[in-house]
């Protein structure tokens, strides 16, 4: 006959599970059934604790730990065992009206009791149903010990410290729990689909203190008693299983009443996309009043095995009470049907105790959750074996097992892993169905410890910062962190790795949230304010040689950056800014500018020491200094179209003083020759780049080429400050280009002449490379063939008498009468080889060609600074009678006079100003930009310029 029953109702946080422990303790012998595996274990936990291993059994669809002696046995509600005890409670009585598992609880309700006391524990929403369903019930209320109330919404990023974040799907809870990583240091993840062991890991880290927050499902609701001091609904919604729907008022009150523990208060609210909830279901949270349930799932408990029919008959049997309902169909029924519509099952099934068996195997929950019907068809095998009498085969059950033991992989393949051994295990502690239950119990609790360690590590290796969380933790024991710097600029707070010093800024590691990388900046700080001294002193008395600057400006010890160029007073005189983090202090920084402004005025200062001690020279007066001048705005290159006026101002006393200073006038350019050096040519290009506001400098060339390729994308001020003429598809290197200025002087350019050897090897180009140059230059290139002319060899001396028989013994057919010499000679008698050649004539077009007019009387086209027709006055050099050349830029004929461009007419000296000028250009052609070109990093900066 039972006992006492009693129902003890309220809310959450009510100490439910702890009264029903110390009830059990006081009797000889009790039973306790409990929602949740994980919760199973924490109370097998306690009551071993106070009693011994010895007399507690746990029994779970997984776990079974069944001493001889067991007086008290802890177990899932399901697996609750049938032992006559003189105690038993039910926890969590209010999922009677859940649709997966009701029908369990409900039967227990229903059917389970105590010999002298029973208890039922839940929620104050079952008091209706047990006060119809269970005569004799007496019910004792408890509240709440702690205050809860409604915070609102917050950000995720806002969230307060010691919360907990609810989603309702594994994808949510990751990204949740990613957020939460990056911007908290990490948190613990909590879902029902993780083994205990995993579970009870990630809680623990969460209950040290090594994270703030904790991730969930609404599996937290059930029985997780943690130090929560804020719920936050990421959703009010979820999937049911069958359909997406909101959650009920009792069930957020469930979730939510995890907040607070014992006599602390605690809060809930939404965050994320989660709409804030209606105040109707705010203030019943609050206030812990929900409406009763009014159904409870139902299923027959009393079954009937005679055959499959009538056991799905018994099963499919509707309730009687208003107070039941029958239940959605369950898991194992639908395998049971399943498996009843396989005819090989069907024909082996002949006896009651194989239909029990049978819906025994169907009983197997579906871990795997791949379909049913790969449900169906493991259940069938499994069934196959158990029916023949000799159990699950255990090499077959090894090899299912040696599959899944395996600990790489990533959460995902984890968890799968995971759920599959889950199987094993579950089949593994089922009576008769292995041959030997202890060894596969024992190896299915291993690869799952395995497994569970695994996703652990895993879970954490994501979604936890161990060191932002170390720190954390310190920093709430104590109000200093000891930081420290080696000498490789690595900066570490209590031991962990911060950030690095790099120059005079301090890199933070960014993995720390912006809260945290404050906290670590301002320790880092403090060990790093004697370092920055140090090391501006350091390199304050650094040489020359351990600092450069880059293409684009910047300023370099060594590797590391520690400033960069920025405009100064005039292009040769740049100024600095120096990389220093505002903790170092104004000294360091000043300190810092001041070596760097004396590096940088120290290496224009020797790279363009001719370019500046020109602009010094006080002897230069007049027309002379003003060139110098331009010279110097230049960095030592301009081109002479650009001052043609100047230089024909120039008298020799003027050019002779400047020629002292290195300057070359020549045909094309005026420049300085030590300035085309690789070293000048590198900085001439960052200050003018930077002189000019360039977003991005051009590179120089590499050293030594003759040629690069023109890119028409790329202004010619860029190849000018290079030392490069543009010349058709490529550009030459100015001095090179005056070396051919002065074999070209000595041809008759109006009558045509031909490449010699010296033009292509001072170019270094092919003859095709070559024409295409001197198009480029203002010629005109007419290609021609002819045969080519073989030199003769030399005949060979006669050969002594001897010599000659000795070669005709060795040879009896004469050379010049074999036919393979035959058959040569009359080839290239037929055949003779054909040699391209071109003739180069000067025909130069104007920048600003007019309307066509029809051929000038004289034949003349035009000239222009630096023409080769003419009095050929572009460049210096001797004119072919041997008279020095003039030094002025006029155009002239044979005979010497002048033109005015107009019409052929001669002109006076005294209108020489007022000429058209004309540039030897050929127009620019479209073609690809040569990915070898030093300038094709400036394609994009032709509309810049």
């Amino acid at each position: 006959m039972a006992g006492r029953i009693t129902a003890v109702l309220g809310p959450t946080n009510t100490g439910k599970t702890h009264y029903a422990i110390e009830r059990m303790l006081a009797h000889r012998t009790g039973v306790i059934g409990l929602p949740l595996r994980l919760l199973a274990r924490e109370v097998y936990d306690k009551i071993v604790a106070a009693r011994g291993p010895s007399v507690v059994a746990l029994v779970t669809g997984e776990e079974r730990i069944v001493p001889e002696r067991a007086a008290y046995w802890v177990a899932t509600t399901e697996a609750m065992p049938d032992v006559g005890a003189d105690f038993v409670a039910l926890d969590e009585i209010q999922l009677c009206a859940d649709p997966e598992r009701g029908h369990v609880f409900t039967e227990r309700l229903l059917n389970a009791r105590g010999l002298h006391e029973t208890l039922f524990l839940g929620s104050e929403t079952m008091r209706p149903a047990i006060a119809a369903l269970v005569p004799g019930v007496t019910f004792m209320r408890r509240e709440r010990l702690s205050k809860l109330s409604w915070a609102g919404s917050k950000k995720t990023s806002r969230m307060p410290a010691r919360s907990a974040i609810v989603g309702f799907s594994v994808e949510n809870v990751y990204a949740i729990a990613e957020l939460l990583r990056r911007q908290k240091g990490g948190a613990a993840v909590v879902m029902g689909a993780l083994s205990p062991r995993t579970r009870n890991a990630q809680v623990a880290m969460y209950q040290n203190g090594d994270v703030d927050y904790l991730v969930a499902t609404d599996a937290i609701g059930m029985g997780l008693n943690l130090d929560i001091g804020h719920v936050a609904f990421s959703a009010t919604a979820k999937f049911d299983g069958r359909r997406m729907r909101h959650l009920f008022p009792h069930e957020i009150g469930q979730i939510a009443g995890r907040a607070g523990r014992y006599t602390t208060d605690g809060t809930f609210g939404v965050t994320g996309d989660a709409s804030p909830l209606p105040p109707e279901v705010i203030e019943a949270v609050e206030e812990h009043r929900f409406a009763p349930i009014q159904r409870l799932q139902w299923r027959n408990a009393r079954l009937e095995f005679g055959t499959v029919e009538r056991l799905i008959r018994a099963l499919e049997e509707q309730p009687s009470s208003e107070w039941l309902t029958r239940g959605r169909e369950a898991d194992d029924l639908r395998a049971l049907k399943a498996l009843a519509a396989i005819p090989e099952i069907i024909d082996s099934v002949r006896h009651p105790n194989d239909v029990r068996l049978l819906w025994d195997v169907c009983r197997i929950p579906d871990f795997r959750s791949i379909s049913e019907g790969e449900h169906a068809t493991l259940l069938a095998r499994i069934f196959g074996f158990l029916r023949s009498g000799k159990g699950v085969p255990s090499d077959w059950l090894a090899g299912q097992i040696g599959r899944i033991d395996k600990t790489q992989g990533d959460i995902d393949v984890l968890s799968r892993r995971l759920a599959f051994i889950r199987t094993w295990t579950y089949v593994a502690q089922r009576k008769g169905w292995v041959d030997d239950e202890t060894h596969w119990r024992g190896e299915t609790r291993a690869v799952e410890d395995r497994l569970s360690d695994a996703l652990h590590g895993a879970l954490t290796q994501r979604f936890v910062d161990r060191r932002t969380s170390v720190l954390l933790r310190r920093l709430k024991q104590k109000e200093t962190l000891v930081a420290e710097v080696n000498d490789k600029g690595e900066v570490t707070v209590e031991g962990e790795f911060v950030g690095r010093l790099e120059g005079f800024r301090f890199r933070q590691d960014g993995a720390a949230s912006p809260d945290e990388a404050k906290t670590l900046a301002r320790a880092a700080y403090e060990a790093l304010k004697p370092e920055f001294s140090l090391r501006a002193d350091r390199f304050y008395n650094a040489p020359d040689t351990e600092m450069d600057f880059t293409e684009q400006g910047g300023l370099m010890w060594g590797e590391i950056a520690v400033g960069k160029l920025v405009k100064g007073a005039d292009a040769t005189r740049p100024a600095v800014e120096a990389f220093v983090d505002e903790e170092a202090g104004e000294d360091v920084a000043e300190k810092v500018k001041r070596r760097l402004q004396h590096f940088i005025d120290r290496k224009v200062a020797a790279l363009f020491e001719p370019l500046l001690a020109m602009g010094r020279d006080e002897t230069l007066t007049g027309l002379a200094r003003g060139f110098a001048f331009r010279l110097v705005e230049g960095m030592g290159i301009i081109p002479r179209e650009a001052v043609a006026n100047e230089v024909k101002e120039l008298d020799q006393e003027s050019r002779g003083l400047l020629r002292k200073h290195g300057v070359r006038f020549g045909q094309y350019t005026i420049f300085m020759p030590l300035l085309l050096k690789p070293a000048p040519t590198r900085l001439r290009l960052v200050l003018s780049s930077l002189w000019d506001g360039l977003a991005e400098f051009p590179e120089s060339p590499p050293p030594g080429l003759v040629t690069i390729p023109h890119i028409a994308e790329v202004p010619a001020s860029a190849y000018t400050l290079s030392g490069y003429r543009p010349a058709g598809a490529r550009a030459i290197r100015i001095d090179m280009l005056e070396r051919l200025a002065d074999l070209l002087r000595a041809q008759d350019s109006k009558a045509g002449f031909e490449a010699s050897p010296d033009m292509l090897s001072i170019t270094g180009m092919t003859l095709e490379q070559f024409a295409d140059l001197m198009q480029g230059l203002g010629y005109k290139a007419e290609p021609g063939e002819r045969p080519k002319v073989h030199h003769a060899a030399a005949k060979p001396v006669a050969a002594p008498e001897a010599d000659a028989a000795e070669a005709a013994s060795a040879n009896p057919i004469p050379e010049e009468s074999s036919p393979v010499a035959e058959a040569e000679a009359e080839a290239a008698a037929a055949e003779p080889e054909i040699e391209t050649f071109y003739t180069f004539t000067w025909a130069p077009r104007p920048r600003n060609p007019r309307p066509e007019r029809g051929p000038r009387r004289d034949g003349n086209q035009g000239n222009r600074d630096g023409g080769r027709e003419g009095g050929r006055e572009g460049g210096e050099g001797k004119r072919r009678d041997g008279k020095s050349e003039g030094r002025g830029d006029r155009g002239g004929d044979k005979g010497g006079r002048k033109f005015d461009g107009k019409k052929g007419k001669p002109r006076r000296d005294d209108e020489r100003d007022g000429g058209r000028s004309f540039e030897a250009r050929p127009p620019k052609k479209d073609r690809p930009i040569d990915p070898d070109s030093p300038f094709a990093v400036l394609a994009a900066l032709r509309d810049k310029k």
